[in-house]
C-alpha cells in the first residue's frame, strides 16, 4: 500500500517539493478525500472532481499565492481549497462556522478574489494584472479558470474584449465540460464543439481574432500535458488562453454519467456512489415545483405564455415547461441581463413571459429591471425563486436583498406568498393581464402543505392586487408579516398561553401596501412588529415606517428581518435563529409584551 501523499500537502509549496511523477497518486487521493468528505457532509461534487488535475498541475507550476489564481463561480474549487490549508478542515465545509463553499478572500490568501456568481474571473484577474504592471510587477502570474458556461456570459466576453488589448500577463483558462448545472446551451457552445472535434479550421479561431495566444484543446486529466502546457505559457507575455477538456464528475462513474444530478447529489455512497434517497411520502412540495407545474398548467391553457430562465431549468423547475412546450420555454444560458431584456421584447408583442431569476442573479440584471421593463411599464413576471435565507451556499446567494431593491422601482409590483396555494393563484392573475410588472418572490425548499395539488390545482382563484389579509385577530399587538415567514409567526402563536393577545397580518404584498387595512391597525395597535426573510433596511418593515411616519401614527414598531451584515452559510433553521426571525425567537418575543 502506497503512503499516503496528499496527508502530507499542507500548502502548494508542499506539493511542488514532489517528483512530476508522483502527481497522479495525489490526484487519486485528492479525488478519493473529496467523494469521502462530501459523500457524508454533502456539497458541490461533480465539478471539483472534474479539475482535480488541472487544480493540481495550477498549484505546482504556479508560485501561488504570489501569483494569483482565481475560480469562476467557485464550484469547481474543493480540491485548491483542500491544497491550500484547509485539509483538515474540509469536514466543516458550507456549515455554520465552517470554511465556506466557494473562494473568499477573508479565509485564504490563496483566495485571490470572493467568487459566487458566475463569469466574473477575467475581469479580476485582467484588473489584478493590469495593477500589477503599473507596479512594475512584469512576471506576476494572473490564472483565470472558467468554465464554457460561464464563459458565455456577457461578462465574460467584455473582459476578452477588453483583454484582447492590453499587454496584461493574463491566462485564461476553459474549463470546458459542456456542462454548467445543466447543460451548457447556445451557438457558443456549438462552436467550443467544433472545436473539440476538430471540424473548426483554426484560422477560424473566435478566441485568437480576440488577440489571444490559443492554446489547446487538450485532455485536462492527462496532468503531464498539462504540466507541460503551462510551462510554456507561463513564459508567454501577454493574454494567452488554454483550452482543456474534462470530464464532469470524473473518477465516479455515477456522478460522470448522471452530471445534472451529481451537480450537488446530497449524501451518497462514497464507494458505490448511490444517492441516499430521503423519503419524500407526506412531504410537502418544494415551491420550484409548484411554480414550475402550475406555469405548464397555465401555458397549457393559455398560448401566449413564454418561459425563460438564465441557465436554471432544473433547479427552477421551468423544465417541466421546456419539455412539455420546447418552442415556449428558453433556457438563455448565463445570461440574466440578456434574459430579463429578452424578456422585456416578448411583453412588447404580448406574449405572458414568466421569466424564472433565482432572487440573487437578477441583482445582476438590476439596470435592465430599471430600464427596459419597469421604465416602459412591461408586464413581465418575475418570479423570484430562491428568495430569503437559501442556507448552506451562504452569503453569495441568499436571496435577501430582493425587497429592498426593487421596493424603490416604480410600477413595480411585489408579491410574496405566504403558502403554494397563494403562488398558484398570484401565477393565475399574473397571467390573467397585469398593466403592471411584478415580481413574484418565494424560498427555496418545501412548503407547508403535503396535498397542495388536491387542494387548489388547476381550481384557481384571482388574487385582488394590493390586499393585505388578517390570518388572526388579536387585542395587544399587531404582527405584519410578508411571505412564507409568516408560518414561523403562525407556529410561535400557537405555542403561546395567550394566543389571543397577538394579532397577525398577511401582507403579502409589499408594493402596493394596503393602506386602507394600516389605517386599521394604527389606530387600533399602539404595538406593531413587521416580520420579513430580507434586509431590514430598505425592504418591507421599512415600507412600514415610511407609511406611518407620511401619516403622522405614533405606534411603536419593532422590525424583524435579516440584520444590516452579510449572512454566511449554514441551515436555514440555524440562520433564522441568527437573524431572531425562527419560531422559539418568535415566541420569546410575542410573550414578553
Amino acid at each position: 500500500m502506497k503512503n499516503s501523499l496528499l496527508s502530507t500537502i499542507n500548502n502548494p509549496a508542499d506539493l511542488r517539493q514532489l517528483d512530476e511523477a508522483q502527481l497522479p497518486q495525489v490526484a487519486q487521493e485528492l479525488r478519493n478525500f473529496i467523494i469521502d468528505i462530501v459523500s457524508v457532509k454533502e456539497g458541490h461534487l461533480g465539478a471539483s472532481l472534474g479539475v482535480v488535475e488541472l487544480t493540481i498541475a495550477l498549484h505546482y507550476v504556479f508560485d501561488t499565492p504570489n501569483d494569483l489564481l482565481i475560480w469562476d463561480v467557485g464550484h469547481q474549487a474543493y480540491g485548491h481549497k483542500i491544497l491550500t490549508g484547509r485539509r483538515e478542515n474540509f469536514h466543516t465545509n458550507r456549515q455554520l462556522g465552517g470554511i465556506s463553499g466557494f473562494p473568499k478572500r477573508s479565509e485564504s490568501i490563496y483566495d485571490a478574489f470572493g467568487v459566487g456568481h458566475s463569469s466574473t474571473s477575467i475581469s479580476a484577474a485582467l484588473g489584478m494584472a493590469i495593477a500589477s504592471n503599473l507596479k512594475g510587477d512584469y512576471d506576476k502570474q494572473h490564472i483565470a479558470v472558467i468554465g464554457d458556461a460561464s464563459i458565455a456570459s456577457g461578462m465574460a466576453f467584455e473582459g476578452l474584449n477588453h483583454a484582447g488589448v492590453t499587454d496584461a500577463n493574463l491566462l485564461v483558462i476553459l474549463n470546458d465540460n459542456a456542462i454548467g448545472i445543466d447543460p451548457s446551451v447556445g451557438a457558443l457552445k456549438k462552436y467550443l464543439t467544433a472545436v473539440k472535434e476538430g471540424k473548426n479550421p483554426r484560422q477560424n479561431n473566435m478566441i485568437k481574432s480576440l488577440n489571444f495566444d490559443y492554446s489547446g484543446p487538450i485532455d485536462g486529466h492527462d496532468i503531464f500535458a498539462v504540466i507541460k502546457e503551462l510551462k510554456r505559457l507561463q513564459k508567454v507575455k501577454g493574454p494567452k488562453f488554454l483550452h482543456i477538456i474534462t470530464t464532469k464528475g470524473k473518477g465516479l462513474q455515477q456522478a460522470e454519467e448522471n452530471q445534472v444530478k451529481y451537480h450537488a447529489p446530497g449524501k451518497f455512497d462514497a464507494t458505490t456512489g448511490e444517492i441516499h434517497i430521503k423519503s419524500e411520502e407526506n412531504l410537502p412540495s418544494k415551491y420550484q415545483d409548484v411554480f414550475g407545474l402550475t406555469v405548464l398548467d397555465l401555458a397549457k391553457k393559455n398560448e401566449k405564455i413564454i418561459g425563460i430562465t438564465p441557465a436554471m431549468p432544473s433547479g427552477s423547475s421551468l423544465k417541466f415547461m421546456m419539455d412539455a412546450l420546447p418552442k415556449r420555454a428558453f433556457d438563455v444560458g448565463i445570461a440574466e441581463q440578456h434574459a430579463v431584456t429578452l424578456a422585456a421584447g416578448m411583453a412588447t408583442q404580448g406574449m405572458i413571459v414568466f421569466c424564472n431569476i433565482y432572487s440573487t442573479f437578477l441583482q445582476r440584471a438590476y439596470d435592465q429591471v430599471i430600464h427596459d421593463v419597469a421604465l416602459q411599464n412591461l408586464p413581465v413576471i418575475f418570479c423570484l425563486d430562491r428568495a430569503g435565507l437559501v442556507g448552506e451556499d451562504g452569503a453569495t446567494h441568499h436571496g435577501v436583498f430582493d425587497l429592498a431593491y426593487l421596493r424603490c422601482i416604480p410600477n413595480m409590483i411585489i408579491y410574496s406568498p405566504l403558502n403554494e396555494i397563494g403562488l398558484q393563484n398570484i401565477l393565475y392573475t399574473a397571467q390573467l393581464g397585469l398593466s403592471n410588472p411584478i415580481s413574484i418572490r418565494y424560498p427555496r425548499g418545501r412548503g407547508v402543505i403535503a396535498d397542495w395539488q388536491s387542494v387548489n390545482f388547476g381550481n384557481y382563484e384571482k388574487i385582488e392586487i394590493g390586499k393585505g389579509i388578517c390570518l388572526q385577530k388579536g387585542s395587544k399587538i399587531a404582527i405584519l408579516s410578508n411571505g412564507t415567514i409568516g408560518n414561523n409567526v403562525t407556529l410561535a402563536i400557537a405555542k403561546m398561553q395567550h394566543p389571543e393577545t397577538i394579532a397577525h397580518y398577511d401582507f403579502s404584498f409589499v408594493k402596493p401596501l394596503d393602506e386602507s387595512l394600516l389605517h386599521v391597525i394604527f389606530t387600533k395597535f399602539e404595538n406593531i412588529i413587521t416580520l420579513e426573510d430580507g434586509v431590514i433596511k430598505g425592504g418591507f418593515g421599512s415600507g412600514i415606517l415610511d407609511f406611518a411616519s407620511s401619516c403622522n401614527y405614533i405606534s411603536k414598531i419593532k422590525i424583524l428581518g435579516i440584520p444590516d451584515e452579510f449572512i454566511e452559510q449554514g441551515t436555514v433553521d440555524e440562520l433564522q435563529q441568527y437573524c431572531k426571525i425562527d419560531v422559539k425567537s418568535l415566541e420569546i418575543l410575542f410573550s414578553s409584551y
